[in-house]
């Protein structure tokens, strides 16, 4: 099921970035222990009384020589377009302002919850924040973004606003397909082959479907159900931004699906916009194939293949366990062999493995290579037990859970592959301490 998103628009200086990292409690710095997850994005995980949602942070996008108040608007256009609940920030020194005034307007319009936030408020006793009832959207929340003081009172609000989703009532036995990536990658010429009909508009402007698109089909016995992610935009339009935006579409799919199609756009290889999508689909836990799309595109020799697999696993480093499939979607060459390939790592995705065989392997690894000393102090890991499925999740019981360096826990996880495959899945490995030790 997709996560509520929310979303934190206002004019620049108002503290809009400051609060989407109190909201989402997001680190100065990450440290990731494989390599190529981009952290420069725009939205973040968050939760509040056991609630997941997604909070968008609108401060990043640009449009470079406009004036202020444009930039304000289109920020909460597009705000509102992908959001269930909108965040106004407004500044308590700076008093209300005609821009902010400007957004309001949009936003009362928009026929969705709205918040206003009154940022950078010093005395909660004696500053008061009454101008701002001025822009119709209710009783403001005044906090101190920088200092977290009320933002419990905000998060309360945000969380009484989501919007009650259904949960999906398709049959158990259905494989959901989520197709993301950049638009104009060919997502919706992919979803119309597996259909046999054209029924998603397919066009060269990048972006023609508004709406992710469900769409049940059969094939050789097996329901799956198809979700196209592409962002329908007209051709005056379409700008960084809005691409920017799209992303959105694809984080919902992902929340809903069995198994991730990424398209890459073999004409253009590996952009920064596709790590980012990539990397949510991999922090979500999904099984994933990379789709390598417009293939017939590409003058070809014998190594050409290989040489683009490498870049791939180099650039996306984070999803090395993701298999590769080179399609076209024009012509069809290759997509149906995508099912079988989807059939496969979604098995995987539910494996589990017997607790003796698992324990009996990781045995086995110790005694071939023994995890490194820290001053002295040796690890221990007494036993290991699958704790989850989708994706496939590991506990491992030791004396000193900070004893087990990064590079052991990759050499767990290699091995657990060179076992059981789990091939297209992320493995989940969880350290804890075992007590009474």
């Amino acid at each position: 099921m997709a996560k509520p998103v929310v979303a934190i628009v206002g004019r620049p200086n108002v503290g809009k970035s400051t609060l989407f990292n109190r909201l989402t409690g997001r680190r100065k710095a990450i440290v990731e222990d494989v390599p190529g997850v981009t952290r420069d994005r725009l939205y973040e995980e968050a939760e509040w009384q056991n609630k997941k949602f997604t909070v968008i942070d609108t401060g990043g996008i640009q449009w470079d020589n406009d004036p202020i108040s444009f930039q304000v608007k289109k920020q909460a256009e597009l705000a509102i377009e992908q959001a269930d609940v909108i965040v106004f920030v407004v500044d308590a020194r700076a008093g209300l302002l005609a821009d902010d005034e400007e957004v309001a307007a949009i936003l009362r319009k928009a026929g969705k919850p709205v918040i206003v936030a009154v940022n950078k408020v010093e005395n909660f006793a004696d500053q008061p924040v009454y101008e701002f009832y001025k822009l119709g959207l209710g009783e403001p929340v005044p906090i101190s973004a920088a200092h977290g003081m009320n933002t419990g009172d905000l998060l309360d609000k945000i969380v009484q606003s989501f919007p009650v989703h259904p949960e999906d009532d398709y049959p158990a036995d259905v494989i959901k397909i989520a197709v993301i990536g950049r638009p104009n990658v060919g997502k919706s010429s992919l979803v119309n082959n597996f259909l046999g009909e054209k029924r998603v508009i397919v066009s060269d402007v990048p972006g023609t479907t508004r709406d992710a698109i469900d769409s049940l089909f059969s094939y050789e016995g097996r329901n799956y159900l198809i979700i196209d992610t592409a962002g329908m935009r007209k051709k005056g339009k379409i700008n960084d931004p809005i691409e920017r935006y799209s992303v959105l579409r694809s984080l919902k799919a992902v929340d809903r699906a069995d198994v991730v199609l990424m398209l890459i756009d073999a004409t253009e290889g590996v952009t920064e916009q596709d790590k980012k999508i990539a990397g949510y689909a991999h922090e979500q836990g999904k099984a994933s194939v990379i789709v390598v799309n417009k293939w017939d595109a590409v003058q070809k020799n014998d190594k050409t293949m290989n040489q683009f697999d490498e870049n791939i696993r180099e650039q996306l480093g984070f999803m090395q366990y993701a298999p590769t499939m080179y399609i076209s979607a024009l012509t069809g060459r290759r997509v149906w062999k995508l099912l079988e390939l989807i059939d496969f790592v979604a098995e995987q995705a539910n494996r589990r493995i017997p607790t003796n065989v698992l324990n009996q392997l990781i045995s086995e690894i110790v005694a071939l290579n023994p995890p490194p000393t820290d001053k002295g102090k040796a690890l221990k890991i007494f036993y290991a037990t699958q704790a989850g499925v989708k994706p496939p999740t590991f506990v491992l019981f030791v004396n000193e859970p900070e004893l087990l360096h990064f590079s052991y826990r990759r050499h767990i996880e290699n091995q657990l592959r060179q076992a059981f495959g789990f091939e297209g899945n992320p493995l989940r490995i969880v350290i804890r301490r075992r007590t009474g030790e």
